[in-house]
């Protein structure tokens, strides 16, 4: 559990730097209950409203509150000066000073990769989204991401099926945002974490978020930008990635979507091209030739019903009609096999409805 201290400068909303100057003055972050008026007027940075709401604070029950919530809802909270805050956050220029997690809160502390994107991508994003974040979550690394719709939502159930996955929240984790993705946070507290530098029912408000984003970025070895546009937020987290010297990549598109000038934007600037996996695990250093032993036996797909279609499936590629001609399954059960199968990585669609295997 954090120190209560802690705890409490975090919900003033006093900005970090100035957090860290009352740090540097005091012993102790419990200190701050004993810290008397005039020892604060001597920290140069603290403005006389910075003072009041210390002040405020301490004599309200609103920490009280906040810790009793913290109990009932089983929530961990880390500060900054403990053993188990994510070692790599450490090293960003304003690490949060709390971190309030919900779930396996020992993942903050393996090997994390984010995929970020745009709210409204098209199929191509969606696909991508969820098949670079199933095979990275396959070969054991944790998926980051921000919990909004889009590509995070993508990134978040593509980890889920094959791994874990993180979700950093711009809101309390007691306040989830967005609404429609409260079912995707339950199933993420049981396989993966919610992570939060706000207070539990903190709204999401718009300049939480890149504040969100540098943790992201922070937490992660790398980051991958799938389908954003000239002034996405994703550009913000690869930015911020780039500031603390984490690897960042971008996946190309088509040159006249809209979607797609973000993250040729990021490859003029620097970015990695992604068009294999091979390109995110060469990056990182990551040991490649046992990853590679560990991806060849996902090759082929282990259920009867995607093994099924799969076979069907050349290298040189079959049509959809065709699919259904030879296998007697319905459209619909073909194509949600054909997703999956998609998803997984093992096949791609060349054209409109014609498939092959991936080589």
């Amino acid at each position: 559990m954090a120190r209560k201290g802690c705890v409490l400068l975090n919900l003033t909303k006093i900005s970090l730097k100035k957090i860290r100057d009352i740090f540097s003055f005091i012993k102790d972050p419990d200190d701050i209950f004993e810290v008397k008026l005039n020892d604060l007027k001597r920290i140069p940075s603290l403005t006389e409203k910075d003072i009041e709401k210390i002040l405020s604070l301490r004599k309200s029950n609103v920490l009280d509150e906040e810790l009793k919530a913290i109990e009932k809802n089983k929530i961990k909270v880390f500060d900054f000066f403990d053993s188990d805050y994510p070692s790599l956050l450490k090293e960003i220029a304003c690490p949060p000073i709390v971190l309030y997690t919900k779930g396996k809160t020992e993942l903050l502390n393996q090997i994390l990769f984010a995929i970020v994107g745009t709210r409204r991508p098209t199929i191509y994003g969606i696909t991508m989204a969820q098949n670079y974040a199933y095979k990275l979550a396959s070969l054991g690394l944790v998926i980051v991401s921000g919990l909004a719709k889009g590509v995070d939502t993508m990134a978040h159930r593509g980890a889920l099926r094959a791994g874990y996955t993180i979700a950093v929240l711009g809101s309390g984790l007691l306040n989830i945002y967005p609404k429609e993705n409260k079912r995707l946070a339950e199933e993420i507290v049981e396989k993966g974490c919610l992570v939060s530098e706000f207070s539990l029912k903190e709204p999401p408000f718009k300049e939480n978020f890149p504040r969100r984003n540098r943790i992201i970025s922070g937490v992660s070895r790398g980051v991958l930008v799938i389908e954003a546009a000239e002034k996405s937020g994703a550009l913000i987290t690869a930015h911020l990635a780039c500031e603390q010297n984490r690897e960042v990549f971008a996946l190309p598109g088509k040159v006249n979507s809209s979607l797609s000038r973000g993250t040729h934007l990021l490859i003029k600037e620097g970015a990695k091209l992604v068009d294999r996996l091979g390109d995110i695990l060469e990056e990182l250093n990551l040991n490649w030739e046992e990853i590679r032993k560990e991806e060849n036996l996902s090759l082929n797909p282990q259920d009867p019903q995607e093994r099924e279609i799969f076979d069907i499936i050349t290298e040189d590629g079959r049509y959809l009609e065709e699919i259904i001609l030879e296998s007697k399954k319905s459209m619909e059960k073909v194509n949600k096999i054909i997703l999956d199968l998609q998803l997984k990585g093992l096949i791609k669609e060349l054209k409109p409805s014609y498939f092959a295997r991936v080589k």
